[in-house]
């Protein structure tokens, strides 16, 4: 039986043809702006050698950390020209305040980058992405993800960041980010995924392919994985699911099995307390309740 590691390598090697995994990052500082409750940094980081990458990092005012941290992966949406700024503002289906005045007070910071197409990083559509990365061996998706794992390994260099107190979190194409990093990157300690633990055969049974964009299709994908063994490899960190039962991007059939897969490999990991899957009367979106449960999950685990 393979490895975690030997498998983590089989999943990073469906994602196309990548930057090398180690090439240094640089990054400059924008500006620098005090906020409600927080320090906001604006940054060009240099993460993948093709394009510049303009992300956001707050971190708690009237204190030099070290903190532990965030990398908030924002959602889709429809909504290109929100990215990063998802951090501050927040958007129509996240509870308020945003995340970013939220883990402040909580003493934590966070770090929100403008994924391919997003934000900053908006001018081309994400079909023309798609299809010139298609043509020249990479993927979008995989593209995506390398872009956070990175940011991860940026999170981890800086001095006022605890780099072994490092969560991932997001909703919608936020969530899918934070348990792909989650699982490739083993530095990440505290997972929290929000409305998108999809589990891929049950979305081709209920025809829901369409929900989702064509930045999510990784070719090859399903004769390797589903979604409940990449969510494995995040395993026994520490990993917190909410769904809306009402959610199409999530087949109740399909969060029913990466449940009870997980339940599985966390008890044969010895921390059964580490994964939990909630499921609330909603669609897609964070409700309150949702919101108090993750602050709590954080707090714990954090």
């Amino acid at each position: 039986m393979p490895t975690a590691n030997q498998r983590r390598k089989e999943l990073y090697a469906l994602m196309g043809k990548l930057p090398a995994r180690r090439r240094p990052i640089k990054a400059r500082t924008v500006a620098v702006e005090e906020r409600d409750g927080y320090v906001l940094e604006k940054l060009l980081l240099d993460l993948n050698g093709l394009e510049p990458v303009p992300a956001f990092f707050t971190r708690p005012a009237g204190s030099d950390g070290p903190w532990p941290a965030v990398l908030y992966n924002h959602a889709h949406g429809g909504r290109n020209d929100i990215g990063k700024n998802e951090l501050l503002a927040g958007c129509g289906y996240m509870q308020r305040p945003p995340y970013a005045q939220v883990l402040a007070e909580r003493g934590i910071c966070a770090l929100c980058i403008d994924t391919w197409a997003f934000g900053e990083r908006q001018g081309r559509k994400e079909s023309e992405i798609f299809k010139e990365m298609l043509w020249r061996g990479r993927v979008m998706w995989g593209m995506m993800v390398y872009d956070s794992l990175r940011a991860v390994d940026y999170l981890a260099g800086r001095r006022d960041v605890q780099a072994d107190r490092i969560a991932t979190l997001g909703l919608s194409m936020g969530s899918t980010m934070a348990w792909w990093t989650a699982a490739l990157h083993e530095r990440v300690k505290v997972t929290v995924d929000i409305c998108c633990l999809t589990e891929f055969e049950d979305l081709v049974a209920m025809r829901g392919l369409d929900e989702h964009g064509v930045y999510y299709y990784v070719p090859d994908l399903l004769n390797h994985f589903s979604c409940a063994q990449i969510n494995a490899l995040i395993a026994p960190r520490a990993h917190l699911g909410l769904a809306g039962n009402a959610d199409r991007l999530t087949p109740p059939a399909g969060l029913d099995k990466i449940d009870a897969h997980l339940r599985a490999v966390y008890r044969k990991a010895r921390a059964p307390q580490a994964w939990r899957l909630s499921r609330y009367e909603c669609g897609h979106m964070e409700t309150t309740a949702m919101r108090v449960e993750i602050l709590e999950f954080l707090a714990r685990w954090l």
